[in-house]
């Protein structure tokens, strides 16, 4: 099961995928979500820098090159917080499972990557649970820039790390940037006890690794039934990306 930051159970699961760009962590995730479905379960999503709340201010913001590390860092936490309350604690406490694309320890390594203070950023994310299983998809960093590169040839000015002055060339200041990424999730692995996958595996083998992993955390989870389950999902004000297909899927 998933806890509260107070050490308090929810009867809920909470999976979270972490990794450098370039990884296949949300390719993984999206495998993983079908297995689930298939199975039964109920699952939510939430994904990183998704909510509504700060989308104009963090649009305006990288548009204008704005935002500081610190308000980067803010503006980041808001958009959790907002996701937080609204999707995913509720969707634990109904006993959901929830996956979650990037979650705290993705703040704890970009933005420790540019240069805010690593406590600092640890206290201002103090009150998410803890998940019930977090995994690090582990790539080279050359291999990571390969994916990247081909399917994205035009680097954005703060996905390039172009505000930390690393470099004037956009390719050589990314790979500096991620590259300091790459090595505070090292340090989180040991931290927080993430689960590493290779991901420089085939997608199938990775998947294999990721289900055994997930599987012994699976017993107690909802389960999605014709008609109840939607009951439930509406006295708890769930929501989620995946919530609707589900109940096309309850309907068939």
């Amino acid at each position: 099961m998933a806890t509260l930051s107070d050490g308090r159970p929810l009867p809920g699961r909470l999976f979270v995928v972490e990794g450098i760009d370039g990884s296949g962590k949300s390719t993984q995730l999206d495998l993983l979500h079908k297995w689930l479905t298939s199975l039964g379960y109920v699952v939510a999503f939430s994904e990183w820098n998704s909510s509504p709340v700060v989308r104009k201010t963090t649009k305006v913001g990288k548009k204008k090159q704005l935002l500081t590390p610190t308000s980067f860092s803010l503006i980041h936490a808001v958009d959790f917080a907002d996701r937080y309350q609204q999707q995913i604690e509720p969707a634990l406490k109904a006993g959901a499972i929830v996956l979650a694309d990037r979650y705290i320890y993705t703040a704890f390594a970009r933005d420790v990557a540019r240069g805010v203070n690593r406590d600092w950023v640890r206290k201002v994310y103090s009150f998410a649970a803890n998940p019930s299983v977090a995994l690090y998809f582990r790539v080279p960093l050359d291999e990571s820039l390969r994916r990247i590169i081909t399917g994205r040839p035009n680097l954005k000015f703060y996905e390039a790390g172009l505000d930390l002055g690393l470099s004037d060339d956009p390719l050589e200041s990314y790979r500096i940037f991620q590259g300091r990424i790459l090595r505070e999730y090292e340090r989180l692995v040991e931290e927080y006890r993430l689960a590493v996958i290779d991901a420089s595996l085939p997608l199938v083998e990775q998947q294999e690794v990721v289900r055994e992993i997930i599987r012994p955390h699976l017993e107690g989870a909802l389960m999605a039934e014709s008609n109840p389950w939607r009951k439930v999902l509406a006295a708890e004000g769930l929501s989620g990306r995946y919530l609707d297909s589900l109940a096309r899927t309850g309907e068939r």
